[in-house]
């Protein structure tokens, strides 16, 4: 069996060892023992029943939420030689037929299917005439009533013991607190009730960065993706609504992004999905919808644009970065508008016992992202794990000298602003009576005449923002109904000087420049082979059609590039190259990989250009209209483009020289616009230093106000 095992982990996986608990798993399902693993995204939980599949006599069925996930799931174990299928709801009555029957003659070693088929008593029947060698449920924290995606359809695959007491059930998720595993545990039945294996939830090769988001973000997350350039990552927004907006930005931007939710069509959906696992886009912008489970490993980044709704959601979706163990980076933007609209979703909760859990859960990821503490050490300590500080992975402690700054007296007109109004306004109304606002609404509450109106003008905007979020994270502050803020004892003693407040100064740059140095600690390759090694991986996934990754994951690929394999046994050593896979794709790579040793070092590789500075077509037809002295107002007429989308073009055109600055700075003085938006615009300018911004402050106004 130790013999079998270790061969199959080679020959048909393509690795050398287990990684940690794989093999304590593997051993437990082929022992016919119940078992649940807690295991972080990337951590190889599908192997620890895919391979006890193949060492054990019979059937293995697989509970999957999602029709995507399944279809991942079989494509990978067909590419390494492994029989699967799956049976859904989506597929006609001759394929249902058809997988029947290929599990009645052995054909197939694992199916797929989602719970809701599990309720169905003819399904159930048909399985009792087949030998299962085991259950496996993905995704068990769906099961727990306490976990962040609770389904019912799970909740009830406790029936599986009733009607197959002797078939061991292996159950995994990569989020479960102690109460969540034990209501799985219990909720499945399992015959051993302590036969919990959990892994650490430290992701040592993601970084992770949290900041206050000023405005929409946009600004934020454009200097962000700079360091991911031709890199791959998934954007996580609150709604629909955000993904389509965002990803028209982005779009405008000259990258390569789709949006992604429920309320798209079907086809669309798919599309959209099918064209991020193939590489053909870069960026999917998309609500919580998307992602559970996929397979897809060269996730480069990950951004959430508002805060999520539980520490068990930011961290599953958070991990879906660097699955393939490569550096990676995630980022969450938070503001305090986000609490109060998920505060004003989980008001209408009916349950009570829920809605306060709710309540709860949104509080602590609140103080997450407000928390000076190293973030891994957080989640870990969420999770029931510890660790010590990570040190280098987080923003946190990259800089753990920055010098603090007693902010007490700017806190008492914070606090006092916020009794004068009578707690009846949310952060930006205080703001605004801080600084002496004359907008409607502060006149209109008659705000104008209370003492603490304009005492804040010395201090800007943005620095009473960050003051506001530092006395929430302090607990001065808890946000009610409708974003208003609330007084508490801690409030009361910092009016009253029993408590002082202090803050720390973030330096962003540091922070980026720390990842970037990061980042260049991976193997050192040449951009134009491991190029071409891409482009022969997407041609071997056209003609199979299947995702790229499932041929060879860019870490093999990166390896491959950087010790250059000649022989079969070389290329044997690439993690992820197993038998299987060397048999049906490693002549075509040993013989590109052939080609490389002697094209590619008779001079330097050239330097690879980033994105932005491939000239699209849609570019290109806008810069042949400026050269005709096209006004921007008929190229937004001729191209039937926004105003937004055409300033975008002109600054790209600017940044890669196919304009001249001066150029730009002339079309944009003739930017037509009405008088209240040039008002806006000019009041924008007093804020920001250069012309090149502009794009986004429209972009901002546009979003916020749908001007065309």
């Amino acid at each position: 069996m130790l013999k079998s095992k270790h061969q199959l982990l080679q020959n048909t996986f393509g690795f050398d060892e287990f990684r940690p608990l794989q093999e304590i798993v593997v051993d437990k399902i082929l022992n016919h023992e119940d078992v649940l693993l807690i295991l972080p995204t990337g951590g190889g939980k599908s192997l620890c029943y895919q391979l006890p599949a193949l060492l054990m006599e019979g059937i293995v069925v697989v509970v999957s939420p999602l029709l995507a996930l399944m279809q991942d799931q079989v494509h990978g174990l067909m590419a390494k030689g492994v029989q699967a299928a799956m049976m859904s709801s989506m597929q006609d009555m001759e394929e249902i037929i058809q997988a029947q029957n290929d599990l009645r003659n052995g054909a197939v070693k694992l199916v797929f299917v989602a719970p809701e088929r599990l309720q169905n008593g003819q399904f159930l029947q048909f399985l009792s005439t087949l030998n299962i060698a085991f259950f496996a449920i993905d995704e068990a924290h769906c099961v727990s009533e306490w976990g962040h995606e609770f389904r019912a359809d799970y909740r009830q695959l406790g029936i599986l013991k009733s009607h197959f007491p002797e078939v061991g059930i292996a159950a995994f998720t990569a989020t479960a607190t102690t109460q969540v595993e034990k209501d799985i545990v219990n909720q499945l039945k399992f015959k051993q009730s302590d036969n919990i294996v959990r892994g650490k939830v430290y992701r040592h090769n993601l970084f992770i960065s949290v900041q206050s988001r000023q405005g929409n973000g946009g600004q934020q997350l454009l200097d962000f993706l700079q360091n991911h350039q031709n890199e791959q990552g998934i954007i996580y927004t609150l709604s629909r609504k955000n993904t389509e907006s965002l990803s028209d930005f982005l779009n405008a931007q000259g990258l390569k992004a789709r949006a992604y939710h429920a309320g798209l069509p079907t086809q669309e959906r798919r599309q959209a999905f099918s064209d991020f696992v193939n590489d053909e886009i870069d960026i999917m912008v998309a609500t919580i919808a998307f992602g559970m489970g996929i397979d897809k490993s060269n996730i480069r980044f990950v951004v959430h644009m508002s805060i999520p709704k539980t520490m068990e959601a930011y961290y599953q979706e958070m991990g879906r970065a660097g699955r393939d163990g490569l550096k990676s980076e995630v980022l969450l933007l938070y503001s305090t508008q986000d609490l109060g609209l998920l505060g004003r979703f989980i008001a209408d909760i009916e349950n009570e016992e829920y809605r306060n859990l709710a309540y709860h859960k949104l509080n602590l990821i609140k103080k997450y992202a407000f928390s000076e503490g190293c973030r891994h050490q957080a989640l870990s300590h969420y999770f029931d794990d510890e660790m010590p500080k990570c040190q280098t992975q987080c923003d946190n402690c990259l800089n753990p000298d920055v010098k603090r700054s007693d902010i007490s007296e700017q806190a008492k007109m914070f606090l006092s602003a916020i009794y004068r109004t009578d707690q009846r306004f949310g952060q930006g109304h205080i703001v605004d009576v801080l600084l002496g606002s004359k907008n409607q609404k502060v006149l209109n509450s008659g705000h104008q005449n209370l003492s603490v109106y304009g005492i804040g003008s010395a201090t800007s905007r943005a620095l009473w923002k960050i003051i506001g979020d530092r006395l929430l994270e302090v607990d001065a502050l808890m946000i009610g109904e409708f974003k208003v803020l609330k007084l508490t004892n801690i409030a009361k003693n910092i009016l009253k000087s029993k408590q002082t407040v202090d803050i720390r100064q973030s330096n962003l740059q540091m922070q980026n420049k720390a990842f970037k140095q990061i980042k260049q600690q991976e193997y050192s390759v040449d951009e134009v082979i491991l190029g071409a090694l891409q482009a022969l991986r997407r041609e071997i996934a056209q003609e199979e059609s299947m995702p790229a990754y499932i041929i060879f994951d860019n870490k093999a690929l990166t390896e491959m590039a950087h010790f250059l394999p000649d022989s079969e046994a070389k290329l044997l050593q690439i993690n992820g190259v197993g038998q299987v896979k060397l048999e049906k794709y490693g002549a075509r790579f040993l013989d590109l990989l052939a080609t490389l040793r002697v094209d590619g070092f008779q001079e330097p590789a050239p330097k690879v250009e980033p994105i932005v500075q491939k000239l699209h077509p849609t570019y290109q037809t806008t810069l042949e209209l400026i050269e005709q002295d096209t006004s921007i107002e008929s190229i937004c007429q001729q191209r039937n483009l926004a105003l937004t989308t055409v300033l975008g073009h002109i600054n790209k055109l600017a940044n890669i020289g196919k304009i001249e600055h001066t150029k730009r700075q002339q079309l944009f003085t003739t930017v037509p616009t009405d008088e209240a938006i040039t008002h806006w615009i000019l009041q924008g300018l007093e804020q920001i230093d250069s012309i090149e911004k502009i794009q986004h402050h429209l972009a901002v106004f546009k979003q916020l106000n749908q001007i065309n």
